[in-house]
């Protein structure tokens, strides 16, 4: 089985800044994190044998070295149904990428779990030259730009640091409960950021930053919906 080091050994030696949508969240399933259940398509019967396995409905990503942010190309699709929008939606995704990054290179489609409506949280992190590994919490979704609403503690955190993280955000009131919904599983976050905190310092030669936005918060568990790692070798 590939392991973390390899992945991120394979980015800096072809001078990438960041790793696939596929490879970050990799990287994180191998970290123990909980991400959706997800495979990699190289072909349109391919996406349709891993969305049966899977389940419906399934979402699409374009899976691409040189291309990072997905949607801005046409290379995501949410909420596929059945077999013939799966078909529809891959040859959609390949036609939207070569036509707007035509040299872009193609390792696939990422097919995984469309996942059930929670509260939106992100779980991220960047080496910082003063702090050294540092992990940030808050309010996921469209509210990180608007609200910026963002905790940070210096890698690695414990769990009575990770759980004061939480606390210091306004996403904390909603997280407790609010309106009848709720209280949604503030462990299974507090447990994400000691391990996202972990995975920044033991790898800290090679990650730069890493963002995990949206993760879907539960009144039991969570899921990462996206991820991305960014790599910088320090020598």
């Amino acid at each position: 089985m590939v392991e973390i080091i390899e992945i991120l050994e394979k980015a800096v030696e072809e001078n990438r800044r960041f790793l696939t949508v596929y490879e970050s969240k990799l990287v994180a399933q191998l970290a123990g994190l909980p991400v959706t259940r997800m495979g990699l398509a190289k072909c349109e019967s391919e996406a349709v044998d891993i969305a049966r396995k899977i389940g419906f409905p399934v979402v699409l990503k374009i899976v691409s070295p040189d291309i990072v942010h997905k949607m801005d190309v046409g290379g995501v699709v949410l909420d596929l149904k059945n077999e013939e929008e799966v078909v529809k939606a891959y040859k959609s995704i390949i036609e939207n990428v070569q036509e707007k990054v035509a040299n872009a290179r193609i390792e696939g489609v990422l097919v995984e779990e469309m996942l059930q409506p929670g509260v939106e949280v992100i779980v991220g992190g960047l080496r910082d030259r003063q702090f050294g590994p540092i992990v940030a919490f808050g309010l996921g979704g469209i509210f990180v730009e608007i609200f910026k609403d963002l905790s940070y503690g210096i890698a690695p955190v414990d769990e009575h640091e990770a759980l004061d993280m939480i606390k210091n955000t306004k996403a904390y009131k909603i997280l407790s409960g609010y309106r009848g919904k709720g209280p949604y599983d503030i462990k299974a976050i507090t447990d994400l950021l000691v391990k996202t905190s972990r995975l920044i310092w033991a790898y800290r030669k090679y990650i730069a930053e890493i963002d995990l936005n949206p993760v879907f918060v539960y009144e039991k568990g969570l899921k990462i919906a996206d991820a991305r790692i960014g790599v910088e070798l320090i020598r």
